[in-house]
């Protein structure tokens, strides 16, 4: 046997499960196919000294993890900068609101625009923030029923003031009438209905409040970005594996999962090598792993389940540029500066957002899409050359399959040039500063990164989707129907993000089955 474990892609996941496993003992091989490594969490340098992702770039989910310390990354060179205030959403009547980490300057910059939505986003928090601990307490455990009822039932989970009666019938609700519900200014419910849509189902879908009700635990644990770019966390993950004797390899595209004796026996490489392994992870696309690696093995029955997971019709697009400078937003109020330090949310009106759902339900790009801007050379100077700087823009909604046969490379350049005519409505002129530009297009994503229909979370996170649903229920617990396979993916409980919570998990699922019928022992 060559090695313990064999990684079939090196995404966040997968790292953080190989490198619990090579702390715990294990020899750990993880294998990606393309000449970076770092899967959807990556920063790749292109114009000339420009540090710009590819993948994900907002740090929210992983600072409520134990994963950073854990790993101990800090000693691997990842450095977290604050981002306070972590969001922005400017309007285009000048007025401002501020998401800090602190809860009583938040509820300040909502005053500024409605008092009386000041105090009701006071309660809110109060109200979601008990739930969602435990929530996240559940996240990082195998979903099962009893994981469930200690993180749910051993601990208090409402607010005083709420009865677990409201809370259940909230928790049915869409998180568009969520906040519809709770707030009276458009421009506050404009916000947070947005930030709600990352994940990816739209304001209307029933039980998708959680989407905008985790929103009150950024304040206990704020979200912070890695110096140097996305992917210098996976970067620290992969000289954590090699610090406790594991590789990583680099243009090493598995061809296939090898089974012997129907179990996974470890991973066939393009080039035609071959390493054997006691257990394989598969941090690849689920309908990559059954589809494609392995095609010989799926049985009928488990190909026609796997097929039927949502994995649907893609729904962003991004764009990275060079710039000379960065947007001014009209906030003459408010130092324009502060709110380049998080995210920036371009959103005028919830009924803005449900036209550019209803476009993507027709099969065409947004008319108006809905941006997030991205400015984090303001607060690292490490990204672009000196006295210039990097601007992401992520916009929804856009469909990967478009209608009338229409191809991306075909719109890409037009729907960019959208993108940045919505910017320019916020911030005028911002445009006039890009030298360079990127265009991340639902199939430039798909090319990437091998995500099916471009869907970042590899699988819809509808609610029959999640918890022990997540992708089907005989997977959900990071183990498959092949004794000795694993999977470490975005499409596991908890679902997708840069959060590793997944690989967390599964982490400890391998280092299990080692104790189990088909194990060894631990290696010392």
């Amino acid at each position: 046997m060559d090695i313990d474990v064999a990684v079939v892609g090196s995404g966040h996941n997968g790292l953080v499960c190989a490198a619990y496993l090579a702390r715990r003992g294990y020899r750990v091989e993880v294998f990606e196919r393309r000449d970076t490594i770092g899967g959807a969490v990556c920063t790749e340098e292109m114009f000339g000294g420009y540090q710009l992702d590819v993948g994900g770039s907002a740090h929210f989910m992983i600072h409520h993890t134990p994963i950073v310390s854990d790993l101990d990354l800090g000693k691997y060179g990842l450095e977290y900068i604050p981002m306070d205030p972590f969001m922005a959403a400017p309007f285009e009547d000048g007025s401002v609101i501020e998401f800090f980490r602190d809860l009583d300057r938040t509820c300040e910059s909502i005053a500024a625009v409605s008092p009386a939505d000041a105090d009701a986003y006071r309660r809110f928090v109060e109200y979601w923030r008990p739930f969602n601990e435990a929530v996240f307490e559940a996240f990082l455990k195998a979903p099962t029923p009893g994981a469930f009822a200690k993180s749910f039932f051993g601990r208090r989970v409402t607010a005083r003031d709420a009865s677990k009666k409201e809370l259940a019938r909230d928790l049915l609700k869409s998180y568009g009438r969520i906040v519809s519900e709770r707030f009276q200014d458009d421009r506050l419910r404009a916000a947070l209905a947005w930030w709600g849509a990352q994940s990816g189902p739209p304001p209307i879908d029933a039980a998708s409040a959680e989407f905008v009700g985790w929103h009150s635990v950024i304040h206990t644990h704020g979200p912070a970005r890695p110096r140097g770019g996305s992917g210098m966390l996976t970067k620290a993950l992969a000289r954590c594996i090699e610090d406790h004797g594991g590789a990583v390899h680099a243009n090493s595209e598995v061809r296939r999962i090898l089974v012997e004796r129907e179990r996974a026996a470890g991973v066939e490489l393009v080039s035609g090598e071959r390493v054997s392994a006691r257990r394989v992870v598969s941090n690849a696309h689920i309908w990559v792993t059954f589809r494609d690696l392995l095609a010989e093995w799926t049985p009928p029955e488990l190909r026609a389940r796997v097929d039927q997971v949502q994995v649907g019709n893609g729904f962003g697009m991004v764009l990275r540029c060079a710039a000379e400078s960065l947007p001014r937003y009209l906030c003459p109020d408010t130092p324009a500066q502060r709110a380049l330090n998080g995210l920036q949310l371009l959103c005028p009106s919830t009924q803005y957002l449900n036209d550019a759902y209803a476009d993507y339900l027709r099969g065409l790009p947004a008319q108006d899409p809905a941006l997030i801007a991205m400015t984090f050379s303001a607060i690292d100077d490490s990204l672009a050359p000196p006295n210039k700087h990097t601007l992401f823009l992520w916009g929804q909604y856009y469909p990967y399959n478009l209608r009338n046969g229409t191809h991306w490379d075909e719109i890409a350049e037009r729907e960019a040039d959208k993108m940045l005519a919505v910017l320019d409505r916020f911030a005028p002129g911002a445009s006039k500063a890009i030298t360079n530009r990127y265009i991340q297009s639902p199939e430039e994503i798909r090319r990437k990164h091998n995500m099916p229909s471009a869907n970042v979370m590899h699988a819809e996170m509808l609610i029959d989707q999640m918890f022990m649903f997540r992708p089907l229920p005989e997977l959900s617990r990071y183990s498959t129907p092949l004794p000795g396979l694993f999977l470490a993916n975005a499409a596991m409980h908890p679902g997708g993000g840069i959060y590793g919570a997944p690989g967390y998990n599964c982490s400890r699922e391998v280092s299990r089955s080692f104790r189990g019928p088909l194990g060894i022992g631990r290696r010392p």
